[in-house]
């Protein structure tokens, strides 16, 4: 048994992806079985319902969790915040008491200057990572509260370093950093500790990003230290694993950044 079992996390973005090579492909999926190794039952949310089916029916077989899979699909014009309030409610009814929140969804269009950027382009990445982490952050507070839960938000190397062509994804992910700033601030007292991850893994998004925009990928994305991109599952998963761990609760309000298995806290 791990440490997690009986206990419940929500992970945002935790459909499975592929790689063209047949890898995963999936920073939540990846991270998503890291929690189910440790026992513990997993709310999946995403806008592809298949991906979200097909995490939930591998990762229920392989580790004997539960997974319940819920479309959340977080855009201009839509009842966000009613959405995803029902979403948590959701979860509460199936399991219980909430111990996790990961915000780890996000899309973005890249490798678009400034001066091209539509709004529609811009409102992708808000409302797909900020808003998303926002409305959350608000519905699983209650029962972060009780539990003296974790939040685990994912921010990004392209706001820290001004990637070029990704404005709109730069500008959310540091808008995520901010927020979990404040709401470590906010909620330490209540014992929900908030961190940020910086991570840098070879996902399918990744690869696409690539094959559509060599230029850009090749001005920004750059061979970690170490020599390889974070894998998904044994480096990003098991450090989200770690600061879900109550030993951890002092790195309450920290960022830190996965490049190639290296983990700093500046």
């Amino acid at each position: 048994m791990g440490f997690l079992t009986g206990k419940t996390a929500i992970i945002t973005g935790g459909g499975r992806s592929v790689l063209s090579n047949g890898r995963c492909g999936s920073i939540g999926y990846g991270i998503a079985t890291a929690y189910a190794k440790e026992g513990c039952n997993l709310v999946i949310t995403g806008r592809n319902m298949k991906k979200l089916e097909d995490a939930k029916e591998e990762l229920e077989r392989l580790y004997g969790i539960k997974v319940l899979p819920l479309q959340v699909d977080v855009h201009a014009g839509a009842d966000n915040e009613e959405m995803i309030s029902k979403a948590v409610l959701r979860a509460h009814e199936e399991f219980g008491d909430i111990q996790v929140l990961i915000n780890n969804a996000q899309a973005s269009a890249s490798g678009v200057p400034i001066e091209s950027h539509s709004t529609e382009q811009f409102d992708l990445a808000i409302y797909s990572g900020l808003y998303a982490a926002f409305y959350f952050m608000k519905a699983c507070y209650p029962f972060l509260a009780i539990s003296h839960g974790s939040v685990i938000n994912f921010a990004s190397g392209a706001g820290l370093f001004g990637n070029f062509g990704q404005c709109a994804y730069a500008a959310a992910k540091e808008g995520i950093r901010g927020l979990s700033r404040v709401a470590a601030t906010e909620w330490g007292k209540y014992g929900i500790n908030v961190n940020v991850i910086c991570p840098l893994a070879w996902t399918s998004q990744l690869e696409t990003f690539k094959n559509q925009f060599p230029e850009a990928f090749a001005a920004n994305v750059h061979m970690p230290p170490a020599g390889h991109y974070a894998d998904t599952e044994t480096e990003i998963g098991r450090v989200c694993v770690q600061l879900a761990n109550p030993d951890f609760k002092y790195m309450n309000g920290e960022t830190i950044t996965l490049e190639g298995g290296m983990g700093l806290r500046p």
